[in-house]
């Protein structure tokens, strides 16, 4: 990521409308996990420690992020424990962590499954990782060059992805679904007429901060129509709940419907 486009995050995570709304979409998931209490939570790829903050709901949070910035601004905020480095070579022992969020992240490696199997290595048998990443490949725009991105994902492949790394798809969802068609039509638009262009601004700065609390309220619903069991079927990014197989000596817990879907329907 751009040194432009990373500092407009620290200044856009805490009030701007896609981060919050974010926020409320992961939590709605997390909330229907059967987590132990003080579980031990990884998030990988944290940015600026911001999310991390409110995963301390669930337990001990750690983090790690390849960005030198981002582990200063996370341990800024009270993270003791942050590290510097890539996904690829999560710095954790095995069987370490309950939950993993790794959001917005994988995205930006060459191979995603070698992240992802990573990953696992690091998720206690039967514990859940909750990933989420920009949707389809035709909404590419400046944005994903901007931020160095390797690509853009459907269910299909994200499903795909999980699996091949040795996790068990449990439930999935898109989300900011009420701003697809105008995000859609923006970006379809931007490659047309300026494919080799990029945007002038970091995408958060394309909307003034006074329209913040306006814009927050379609990802509300829609945070809220998760909670109660919905899939949204459309959107301009998409979450996708796994978990990590336990051994088949002990009984599978049943899988919660996160987002209405079980793996059948994947």
């Amino acid at each position: 990521m751009q040194t432009d486009e990373f500092q407009a995050i620290v200044e856009y995570d805490e009030h701007h409308w896609w981060y919050r709304g974010r926020r409320r979409v992961v939590h709605a998931a997390l909330g229907k996990l059967p987590l132990p209490e003080g579980a031990r939570v990884l998030d990988a790829g944290c940015g600026t420690g911001r999310t991390m903050d409110e995963l301390l709901s669930y337990g001990d949070v750690q983090g790690f992020d390849l960005n030198p910035l981002g582990v200063e601004h996370a341990k800024g905020r009270g993270h003791a424990d942050v590290r510097l480095a890539r996904v690829e070579e999560t710095p954790y022992e095995d069987d370490s962590f309950d939950l993993v969020t790794c959001l917005d992240v994988i995205e930006h490696t060459p191979d995603d499954v070698v992240s992802l199997r990573e990953l696992l290595r690091v998720t206690r048998p039967g514990g859940w990782l909750v990933v989420t990443v920009p949707a389809y490949q035709m909404l590419w725009s400046s944005h994903d060059v901007a931020n160095q991105h390797y690509r853009r994902y459907r269910r299909s492949q994200l499903a795909a992805a999980g699996e091949a790394a040795g996790w068990e798809p449990a439930a999935w969802t898109y989300f900011n679904t009420f701003m697809f068609p105008p995000g859609a039509a923006v970006r379809v638009l931007e490659r047309l007429r300026r494919p080799h262009k990029r945007r002038g601004r970091p995408n958060v700065a394309l909307t003034p901060r006074s329209w913040d609390g306006a814009l927050e309220w379609p990802m509300r619903i829609e945070a809220g129509l998760i909670r109660r069991g919905a899939r949204l079927p459309v959107g301009m990014s998409l979450m996708m709940v796994f978990r990590r197989p336990a051994p088949r000596t002990a009984p599978a817990p049943e899988i919660p419907h996160v987002a209405g879907a079980g793996v059948n329907n994947l």
